[in-house]
């Protein structure tokens, strides 16, 4: 893409953002920063993770450390350009709206001079804070054309070297394997959200007749009669492999936000986003 398509798609992205989680640090997972406030007893349904072991020793009641939102968070990503997500049969291809949820998580967390840095294959953009960290990275994406690291590897490398406790956001299809240790590394330290990237076409086959598959990742081809027990058979395997993927995600401790090539990215953001603060009031 041209720079000015990138500024462009920039542009259009921040204007359906206007106005979107102003003021929350934390952006799409609202709740506790890092920076170390007052304790308190701990209730069940608390993130053991911030359990404040000295108070409880003093107490011996169970107690968690509060914390107050950074004034600087530092985001990072980890961009999955793969091969399969050269695929689209809706409104765009995957690898369209890898980027434009590139450009969504990099504009809300550089609101309030926070920082943001990527990880797209084996590039790896520092954390910058400012709109120019934004297009930087979108233009790395943009442009970027191999290799093409697995998704565990490109998650592992938010985990070396050790970075500061802020949020990491995991862009992808995931439909690599053996991905949930290196994602469960990450969500020890950071809050992690996991951006799955769908089209509507991976879940049902059409009726076409014979229809020639081909895979993005190894350019292998297939041929198959599209008869109706066969995509019922595709239809509930393919709906069964997502739940797998959604379970996985969940299991490793990460929060979970799916975008389909044939919906509106805004309206999903913003569901996610009511959902995460109408459970964070429940506890």
């Amino acid at each position: 893409m041209t720079s000015a398509v990138l500024n462009r798609l920039q542009l259009k992205v921040s204007r359906r953002l206007d106005g979107l989680l102003q003021g929350d640090y934390l952006g799409l997972l609202p709740g506790p920063g890092s920076e170390a406030g007052e304790s308190r007893a701990y209730v069940p349904g608390d993130d053991v993770r911030r359990m404040d072991w000295p108070v409880t020793a003093r107490t011996t009641v169970p107690h968690v450390r509060l914390t107050v939102a950074d004034r600087e968070l530092e985001t990072w990503l980890a961009v999955d350009l793969s091969p399969s997500l050269a695929f689209g049969t809706a409104k765009m291809l995957k690898r369209d709206l890898a980027l434009i949820a590139v450009s969504a998580m990099t504009q809300l967390t550089i609101r309030g001079g926070n920082r943001v840095g990527a990880v797209i294959g084996s590039s790896c953009v520092p954390a910058r804070g400012g709109r120019g960290a934004s297009l930087r990275i979108l233009k790395t994406a943009a442009g970027y054309d191999g290799p093409f690291p697995e998704l565990a590897v490109l998650v592992d490398a938010l985990n070396r070297p050790p970075r500061r406790r802020g949020l990491a956001v995991v862009i992808s299809d995931f439909l690599d394997q053996d991905w949930e240790r290196p994602l469960r590394k990450l969500s020890a330290r950071h809050d992690v959200l996991a951006i799955e990237l769908t089209d509507p076409r991976e879940l049902d086959l059409p009726d076409v007749g014979v229809l020639e598959l081909v895979d993005p990742e190894t350019g292998s081809v297939h041929c198959v009669q599209t008869t109706p027990s066969l995509r019922e058979r595709y239809a509930v395997a393919a709906r069964a492999q997502r739940a797998a993927i959604a379970e996985r995600i969940r299991g490793s401790g990460a929060r979970h936000l799916r975008l389909g090539t044939d919906g509106d990215w805004l309206a999903s953001m913003v569901k996610f986003v009511a959902a995460q603060r109408h459970r964070r009031r429940q506890r």
